[in-house]
């Protein structure tokens, strides 16, 4: 054990389960929230169900990481809601949904760590964006996803100055296509000729090495790291 701690949220499948095995296999010690999580018979793995969009539910969260492990050193914003429908067409209960996990999780439960991890002069915190907030298409409507990944990437930045001071990282990485059990590869048969300049659908095992590779780069911080096998660069405006 390093005797370090990550909160990892979303974490009962896909990328967020693929975050906390790789934590786990670097030695860390994992707290993992997801709406229903099932409890862990590892000793280093604590499992906090509850849904993300309540503020209680943050300091469930965080509580629960101080009581078992005694501090928070990573925080992992994954959970995430995805609702892809024409603007117009989107309801008050969509944006409910979508703003409630994607911003309010993020929220209510960040200002919570990096308290903590403030007091220690000391952390990190990845937030989980998507390629798609920063790359529109037509056939793939997609309003509320470019408003909430697009407000995590500014907070990225905008928490990496404020509180570089205090040694407190804030990065984030923005997934483009990745298949997840979810997502499967062949849902994406679609695409045909459209894939991402590198030719394939992405893993999950992609998008957790991007993260462990932030975790271990004390000097990267504010920073975007696309995982999405170059389809952001590939629709970059050529007059900049």
């Amino acid at each position: 054990m390093t005797g370090k701690v990550a909160v990892i949220t979303g974490a009962s499948q896909g990328i967020g389960a693929g975050l906390v095995a790789g934590y786990r296999e670097q030695g860390w010690a994992v707290v993992a929230s997801a709406p229903t999580i099932k409890p862990s018979q590892d000793p280093g793995l604590l499992a906090v169900a509850g849904d993300i969009a309540d503020p209680v539910t943050a300091g469930r969260i965080t509580g629960a990481a101080l009581d078992r492990f005694g501090r928070v050193d990573t925080l992992v914003n994954n959970a995430g809601v995805y609702l892809s429908k024409p603007f117009t067409d989107y309801t008050a209960a969509d944006y409910a949904t979508v703003t409630g996990v994607n911003l309010a999780g993020f929220f209510w439960l960040t200002q919570r760590a990096i308290a903590e991890m403030a007091s220690r002069y000391g952390g990190h915190v990845v937030n989980v964006t998507a390629t798609l907030a920063e790359v529109a298409d037509s056939s793939t409507p997609a309003a509320l996803a470019a408003l909430t990944n697009g407000g995590l990437a500014a907070a990225t930045r905008s928490l990496a100055i404020e509180y570089a001071a205090y040694g407190i990282r804030v990065n984030a990485v923005s997934p483009g296509i990745i298949a997840t059990p979810a997502q499967p590869a062949e849902s994406y048969d679609h695409l045909g000729g459209r894939l991402p300049p590198l030719g394939r659908i992405g893993q999950v095992s992609d998008v957790v090495d991007g993260v462990l590779f932030l975790e271990s780069s004390p000097y990267i911080t504010g920073e975007i790291l696309h995982i999405d096998g170059g389809q952001t660069a590939g629709h970059a405006d050529p007059c900049g």
